[in-house]
């Protein structure tokens, strides 16, 4: 298992991703649904959810290279789950060149109306939404390899 969430809003609903999908429960663990139909990859390691709404993650599906290195197809994309379908959002991120990888704590979310969506990489670089992953922007560039990304309302 990669990550695994619990929603804020929702008592019994998580999220998991992993090596083989992206699933979600509503009885704390007890039956667990596969939920990654309609995503480009099944594996990622990065995932997020927004907690005014209990139907929505975040995901970045991780392109497979023989199973020893996974990295988006060249377009950084984060998925978001609206209910029962999948939607690409990369309005504002890298879309060519972009072979970068995303690590379990590189994918974030605050506690804002809307919600804000934030993402590093491997390369070095984080990007913000304020607005549930509609609009991108980049924060840095050229740090050392992000290995996690937190986020704090001040």
């Amino acid at each position: 298992m990669h990550k695994i969430l619990v929603h804020p809003a929702a008592p019994g609903r998580l999220f998991q991703q992993n090596h083989v999908g992206v699933y979600r429960t509503d009885d704390s663990g007890d039956t667990w649904q596969r939920i990654d139909k309609g995503l480009p990859y099944d594996f990622g390691s990065g995932l997020a959810l927004n907690p005014h709404d209990a139907d929505q993650c975040f995901v970045v599906p991780l392109s497979p290279q023989e199973y020893s290195f996974r990295a988006t197809p060249g377009a950084l994309r984060v998925y978001a789950r609206n209910g029962k379908s999948w939607k690409a959002l990369g309005k504002g991120l890298p879309s060519e060149g972009a072979h970068v990888t995303v690590l379990r704590e590189d994918l974030a979310s605050d506690t804002l109306k809307p919600c804000g969506v934030y993402l590093g990489t491997e390369n070095g670089q984080v990007f913000q939404s304020a607005d549930e992953g509609r609009t991108w922007k980049s924060l840095a560039t050229y740090l050392p390899p992000v290995l996690s990304v937190s986020v704090a309302i001040v």
